[in-house]
């Protein structure tokens, strides 16, 4: 299996992870507006519930069915994009799949199954439940959302901070020793809230864009108000929370993912003191000589910050690229921190050690091994556990091997810490023109909700940028590089189904869209109306 990860075709690797990105971009259109909509209909429905006022329950299902539109759509591709574990990454699903799949499995059977059917009552039992069930129904089919995503956001904080684990040798694969330490790992709680709260202020923004909408036709009045007011509540706690928990995660990259955290900043050279750079002239199409150390041209920081966000202190010490590649420099463990060549060279005793132990126990019967080979067999596997933290280290190269591309991680993060300051205004704009003045004569503010709806998905988009290409080259941090985890096809089968994904994804995008402007431009229906 160690000779396998060593002679896969590169052009396989390239074109599964392109096809895995394609797949969770597409998803990932669905599933923010699926959770923040989860949060304006239950809102509105508790309003109905509480006045008993049929103009919220009209509102609450107009909402609803964009909602349905949305959650079809996100369920589709997220289904694709779990097979591709197995077709595409079969290696990484060999090795982990033991702790991996447990998240996964417990979503699918739990949370999913939990959200389909209160779905349903939520649609269809208006006339068929009484209030209060029909209520929960709906609130249950929001948390069954968020439920689903806080086990797949466990699934990936677990490949970014690995714990609860152990490598038994002797099956080749990652066998989990504390579900609590997976299921509850402080990068899966930061990551979790961090997410979510982002998913509200998309679907806050969608509420009060399409509000915007009718307000700028001059229809559906008493609708547009009243959801630009929820909407613009909604989405301010939303965008305050992500930045307090943006905070939090940029703590915890910083002591579980230091070079993450370099490349976000594109900091060279680390150091006290260290300031938050707001912007640098950074080329976004190469990456840059990091080796000289030399500070990007025309940078613009904030003294200290950087200090105090990765480690609480203002005069805290905080490594930049170079210093994580020589060592040397007290880690966030309180322990000095290995060299790159160091690591390297225990990655490759852990694998040669594994090398050797399977080798022994395959040639020699465990009732036929002397007291030598015994311990031999013990040596090796003393050895392996010494050494297995740095396993994924024995398949690096070079330096540029765990360098991520800086101008992405660079550019992703102040794009989505710019466009929440963006959000943050406007909401506080929406909510003072909507509660002391007629938000309805702001024709400014009113096209601005409109084109803010790209931007949102933007944002959302690049923080997962950040997050996925910040770790880099590992499939699983410090375990596992992409190129060991990939399935031993050939790139031509996996680039065939990428343009394939691509057409489905993009029908499914359009025809989503349409089906979305129809219901917007058709609007509420009206229960008077249909009596």
């Amino acid at each position: 299996m160690t000779n396998l990860f060593l002679n896969i075709d590169l052009g396989m690797v390239d074109w599964a992870r392109a096809q895995f990105a394609l797949t969770a971009i597409y998803h990932w259109l669905f599933v923010p507006l699926t959770l923040g909509l989860a949060v304006i209909m239950g809102i509105m429905e508790t309003c109905y519930y509480r006045t008993r006022d049929t103009f919220w329950k009209d509102a609450a299902r107009f909402w609803q069915k964009l909602f349905g539109v949305n959650f079809a759509m996100g369920v589709a591709t997220g289904i694709i994009l779990e097979f591709e574990f197995g077709t595409n990454w079969s290696n990484y699903s060999w090795f982990v799949g033991d702790i991996f799949g447990a998240p996964l499995a417990i979503e699918g059977i739990v949370a999913f199954f939990m959200e389909s059917t209160f779905v349903a009552v939520m649609f269809f039992g208006w006339k068929k439940v009484s209030p209060g069930f029909h209520l929960a129904s709906t609130w249950l089919t929001g948390i069954g959302a968020t439920m689903s995503a806080w086990w797949i956001l466990v699934a990936n904080s677990w490949m970014q901070y690995p714990v609860g684990c152990e490598f038994n040798p002797d099956t080749m694969r990652n066998e989990m020793t504390s579900f609590l330490d997976v299921a509850f790992s402080p990068v899966a709680v930061g990551k979790f809230f961090h997410t979510v709260t982002s998913a509200w202020i998309i679907g806050a923004i969608f509420v009060v864009a399409v509000s915007a909408y009718y307000l700028l036709k001059k229809r559906e009045q008493r609708l547009a108000m009243a959801s630009i007011k929820i909407g613009s509540i909604v989405g301010l706690a939303a965008a305050l929370l992500t930045a307090f928990t943006g905070d939090s995660s940029a703590f915890q990259a910083a002591k579980t993912q230091p070079m993450k955290l370099a490349a976000m900043e594109a900091l060279y050279e680390g150091g006290e003191d260290v300031p938050l750079t707001i912007v640098a002239a950074i080329n976004p199409f190469a990456q840059p000589d990091y080796a000289k150390g030399e500070e990007p041209p025309l940078k613009i920081a904030v003294p200290n910050m950087l200090s105090f966000m990765a480690t609480h202190d203002f005069h805290g010490f905080v490594p930049g690229i170079n210093d994580i590649i020589k060592g040397g420099y007290k880690n966030a463990k309180g322990e000095i921190e290995p060299s790159l060549d160091e690591k390297i060279q225990r990655g490759q005793q852990a694998i040669t050690a594994l090398g050797n132990y399977r080798k022994l126990k395959s040639d020699v019967k465990a009732d036929e091994m002397t007291a030598e080979q015994k311990a031999s067999l013990d040596s090796y596997k003393k050895t392996l556990e010494e050494n297995m933290p740095y396993f994924g280290y024995g398949y690096i190269r070079s330096a540029d091997d765990i360098v991520p591309f800086i101008p992405i991680n660079f550019w992703a993060f102040r794009i989505m810490v710019g466009l929440g300051v963006v959000f943050i205004l406007f909401f506080l704009l929406t909510l003072f023109y909507s509660y002391k003045k007629d938000i309805s004569t702001k024709r400014w503010l009113l096209w601005t909700a409109i084109a803010l709806v790209p931007c949102a998905y933007i944002a959302s988009e690049s923080g997962w940028l950040v997050a996925e290409f910040g770790r880099q080259p590992w499939t699983i941090q410090d375990m596992l590089p992409t190129w060991a985890a990939v399935s031993d096809l050939g790139s031509h089968s996996v680039m065939i189904t990428f343009f394939l994904f691509l057409i489905l994804f993009t029908t499914m995008l359009v025809v989503e869209i349409n089906i979305m402007k129809k219901q917007i431009k058709k609007g509420p229906e009206y229960e008077a109306l249909e009596k």
